[in-house]
Order: structure tokens, then C-alpha cells, then sequence
């Protein structure tokens, strides 16, 4: 990853409503959700929901498709790792206790286990 498609994905994060939508969508794994559902979960008017889902989408963190009449995004996996990668791949300076734990990010990716 370069530097600007990095500052771009960062600046469409950097945004509460964004940054939920983006999280949610994470969640909600490959199958995505109808941007109508994520207005509704996020409690935010459609068209605010839109404009910033246009905005992720931009930057290469969402993906959309048609399903009828609604508009299905979901999570580009994909960049996500490749931003996270980015982030940490000058981690720790020679000291790898600085960074134990974040070497292998496939455990974000994993679901959590209830107790």
C-alpha cells in the first residue's frame, strides 16, 4: 500500500458515523448489509447513511452491489489487511516485545467465542 491510499482510507475513517458503518460492516461479514438496514442501525437519515457509505466506499474500504432496488455494501476485506499490514509493517524498531501480538492480525478477523 502506498502512502496516499492510505491517507485516504485513514480520512474516510476518520469520522464517527463512518467509522460505525465501517465496524458494522466488518461485523456483518462478506454477505454485507442493505444500506437501509445500516441507516436503521446506526440511527442516522438515509442520506446522511449514503454520503457516507460513498465516501468508504471511495477509498477502496467498501464494496457495493445491486440487489433489486437496495443498495448491499460489505466490507473490503482485502484493503482492510493490506491498511493494517501497512500501519504495522515498520512496528517495533528491532524490539519485537513492542509489538507481540500484532504480528498475526488474522485473530482480528476471527469471531468471538461466548463463555
Amino acid at each position: 500500500m502506498i502512502d496516499d491510499r492510505a491517507v485516504t482510507a485513514l480520512a474516510a475513517l476518520a469520522h464517527a458515523d463512518r467509522l460505525a458503518a465501517f465496524r458494522m460492516l466488518v461485523r456483518a461479514g462478506p454477505g454485507g448489509m442493505p444500506s437501509g438496514e445500516i441507516a436503521e442501525a446506526l440511527a442516522i437519515p438515509a442520506t446522511r447513511t449514503s454520503f457516507h457509505l460513498a465516501a468508504l466506499e471511495r477509498a477502496g474500504l467498501l464494496r457495493s452491489s445491486r440487489d433489486g432496488r437496495r443498495i448491499l455494501y460489505s466490507a473490503n476485506y482485502e484493503e482492510m489487511r493490506a491498511l493494517l499490514a501497512f500501519l504495522t509493517e515498520d512496528c517495533c524498531g528491532g524490539k519485537p516485545e513492542i509489538c507481540a501480538g500484532l504480528g498475526d492480525l488474522t485473530s482480528i478477523c476471527q469471531p468471538k467465542v461466548s463463555s
